[in-house]
């Protein structure tokens, strides 16, 4: 009898049991962290850099970053916009304006990082002053990053261009080249590349120090630290307020990825924020 009655209590115990664990199981699973993966679409230096040493905050947390490296300025934006990537970071503002325009395209930008100085190099001179009439100078080919070429070329005392346009000039926009220099337009991830064929390039600051070139020691000139061309991180319009997207951009801005980007960079790209 009491051997029963042993047997009967230890079923209720093992039933109890049961029935807590099938009751408390969802809310002990809903407790856990759910992992995210958040995947962004980057140019190598020094977007993805960057985003490498944010990894580990996003993973406290949970989310999982995925960085997919681009070489071009076309493909992350185009990738973005037919839902591929969850956002981007490779661009700066003016140049995301324009291709919006251009490709109408509901793309916006949450948080300024960092300013990449463009800057005129050369393989061949150690001066501007060694620039011979005809040479060639090779520029982005893109609207946005040419007219701030050209508007560098024109402070560097090489050219003269219409008046008020700055950085939306267009090079039927130069209105004086006494030293007939050649203007060749050429693809921005490509002008590392052609340097040895030119006199001299204005090249964008990511892809100068992809090239192994250091921004604050060999720019012939070097654009000015109060740039407007912020570099951001950007997003399909109404992602804005996503978790995710602002637990990324607050790591973006925290005051370890300043301390990052200056001390790797010396000076060679510029926390915006």
């Amino acid at each position: 009898m009491k051997r029963s009655r042993s047997v009967s209590s230890a079923l209720t115990v093992a039933v109890v049991a049961l029935i807590c664990l099938m009751v408390f199981s969802p809310v002990i699973t809903g407790c856990r962290k759910e992992q995210k993966s958040l995947k962004v679409g980057a140019t190598s230096v020094p977007h993805a850099q960057i985003l490498e040493f944010v990894k580990p905050i996003l993973e406290k947390q949970g989310i999982t970053l995925e960085i997919i490296e681009y070489n071009d300025y076309v493909q992350p934006n185009l990738q973005l916009a037919d839902g591929e990537l969850d956002a981007n970071y490779f661009q700066h503002i003016p140049y995301l304006e324009d291709f919006c325009a251009s490709r109408k395209l509901d793309l916006v930008w949450v948080a300024k990082v960092h300013i990449e100085p463009m800057g005129i190099y050369s393989n061949k001179l150690k001066s501007l002053s060694e620039l011979k009439d005809g040479d060639k100078i090779g520029i982005p080919n893109d609207a946005t990053n040419g007219g701030r070429a050209l508007a560098l070329l024109e402070k560097a005392g090489l050219i003269k261009l219409k008046e008020g346009l700055g950085v939306k000039a267009t090079v039927r926009d130069i209105v004086e080249n006494p030293r007939n220099f050649q203007i060749m337009e050429i693809e921005a991830a490509m002008l590392p590349r052609v340097l040895p064929d030119l006199a001299v390039a204005v090249i964008n600051g990511n892809f100068a120090i992809q090239a192994g070139l250091q921004p604050t020691k060999d720019a012939l000139f070097l654009e000015s630290s109060d740039s407007p061309f912020a570099n951001v991180l950007v997003v399909r319009k109404g992602d804005e307020k996503r978790k995710d997207i602002q637990e990324l951009a607050k790591a973006l801005q925290s005051e370890d990825v300043r301390k990052f980007i200056e001390e790797k960079y010396e000076g060679a790209v510029i926390p915006a924020f």
